[in-house]
C-alpha cells in the first residue's frame, strides 16, 4: 500500500510539473493578442514619484545628482536620516482623477507610476513593510487605489513600476553612519547580505501579487534589473509567477537583464532606435532632465518637441512614454501639464 501510495504522489508530481504552462513559450498568436491593447495605444504617462519628491533634488542645501529621484545615492544620505523623510511626507493635493482626465486629454491611453522605486518606500499600505503610506502623515489614502480606480473610471490602463533594487531593505548591503565615505558605486549595484537574497525575493513577490490583486494592474514595469545579484534565472523565475497569477498582463525586459531578455516589450531609455526592432517596445524619455521632482530643473521640451518624438517613434513601431514628477505637495507642475494639453490639442487635430 506504501509503495503504490508513493507512486501515486510521484505521479501527480510529475504531472502537475509537465501540465504546469511555461509562459515564456507562448504562441506569437497568443503573444500578439495579449500585446494588441498595448500597440494600439503607443502613447502613455509615466509618473515618478515617492519620499524624494518633497526635496526637489536638494537635501540640505545641496542639489548635487542629476535624477531627483536617486537624491538617497547621489547625496550618500545615511538611511537613518533618509527614512525620516516619511514623518513630513504629505502631498495631499495628489488628485488621482486630476491626473487620469490629464493623461486623457493628452491623448495618451495608459499610465505608469512608481509605486516602489529604489528608496524601498511603497505608494500603497504593504502587508510586507511598514515604509509605506500607511505609516505616513498620508495614513488613511491609498495613492495607487486612487489612482487605478481612476484610471478605469476614465478609459486609461493602469500600470505599476516596482524597483528591484531596494535600498531600505535589511537584505541590501547600503551604508548607514558611514554613508558619505562610500563610493556612489555600492548604491548604483549594491550587494546583498550574505543568506537574504531568498527572503528579498519573497518579499518583492508578496508585494507584487499585492499589486495584481488589490490594484488589478495591467503592466509591471520593473528597474534595477543591473543588479549584480539579479540574475537571467532570477528574471525567468519571476516573469513566470507574474503571468501565473495574471495570464494577461504585460511585463517590460527589465523584469530580467534588459540586453538580453526582450520580453514582453523593450525599454530604451532617453533615446530611442532609428528604425524598426524584431521586438515591441517602448521609449520612455523625462519631459524636462529629472524623473522626479526637481526644482531647479528647467530644462523643459517644448510640445513640438514633444509631438515629433511620439510622431517618430510611433512611426518605427514603439510606444512612448512621456514622464511627469509631482512635487511635494502631489501637484503636477503647471509647465508640465501646459505642454501635455499642447500636444494633445496637436493630436486631436490629426483626427
Amino acid at each position: 500500500m506504501k509503495k503504490l501510495i508513493l507512486a501515486l504522489v510521484l505521479f501527480i508530481s510529475a504531472f502537475s510539473a509537465q501540465s504546469q504552462k511555461n509562459y515564456l513559450e507562448e504562441s506569437n498568436e497568443d503573444f500578439s493578442r495579449r500585446m494588441k491593447w498595448f500597440t494600439d495605444s503607443e502613447y502613455g504617462m509615466f509618473i515618478h514619484f515617492g519620499l524624494y519628491s518633497q526635496l526637489g533634488g536638494i537635501y540640505n542645501g545641496n542639489d548635487e545628482g542629476r535624477y531627483a529621484e536617486w537624491i538617497q545615492a547621489n547625496q550618500q544620505i545615511p538611511k537613518s536620516d533618509y527614512v525620516k523623510l516619511i514623518e513630513t511626507w504629505t502631498p495631499k493635493n495628489f488628485d488621482a482623477d486630476k491626473i487620469a482626465k490629464l493623461a486623457k486629454k493628452a491623448g495618451m491611453k495608459y499610465l505608469v507610476i512608481t509605486t516602489k522605486h529604489h528608496e524601498g518606500f511603497c505608494l500603497w499600505d504593504s502587508e510586507y513593510t511598514d515604509y509605506d503610506i500607511a505609516n505616513s502623515p498620508m495614513k488613511g489614502r491609498d495613492l495607487v487605489k486612487e489612482l487605478s480606480v481612476a484610471c478605469k473610471k476614465h478609459g486609461i490602463r493602469f500600470g505599476t513600476y516596482y524597483s528591484i533594487i531596494d535600498w531600505n531593505h535589511s537584505s541590501h548591503d547600503i551604508p548607514d553612519a558611514d554613508a558619505a565615505e562610500v563610493d556612489r558605486k555600492r548604491w548604483q549595484n549594491p550587494t546583498l547580505v550574505e543568506g537574504k537574497k531568498a527572503e528579498y525575493v519573497q518579499y518583492m513577490k508578496n508585494q507584487i501579487k499585492e499589486l495584481i490583486e488589490k490594484y488589478d494592474t495591467d503592466i509591471l514595469w520593473f528597474d534595477g534589473d543591473w543588479a549584480d545579484y539579479w540574475t537571467l534565472e532570477d528574471g525567468d523565475d519571476l516573469y513566470q509567477y507574474i503571468r501565473e497569477l495574471k495570464p494577461d498582463i504585460i511585463i517590460n525586459n527589465r523584469v530580467s537583464k534588459r540586453k538580453t531578455f526582450k520580453k514582453d516589450f523593450g525599454t530604451p531609455e532617453q533615446n530611442h532606435p532609428g528604425e524598426s526592432l524584431d521586438h515591441y517596445w517602448e521609449a520612455c524619455y523625462t519631459m524636462n532632465d529629472s524623473w522626479g521632482f526637481k526644482t531647479n530643473d528647467d530644462d523643459w521640451k517644448s510640445p513640438e518637441v514633444v509631438y515629433n518624438k511620439l510622431k517618430d517613434i510611433n512611426g518605427k513601431g514603439g510606444n512612448f512614454l512621456l514622464n511627469v514628477g509631482p512635487d511635494g505637495n502631489g501637484d503636477i507642475p503647471e509647465v508640465s501639464v501646459d505642454i501635455l494639453l499642447e500636444v494633445g490639442k496637436m493630436l486631436k487635430k490629426e483626427r
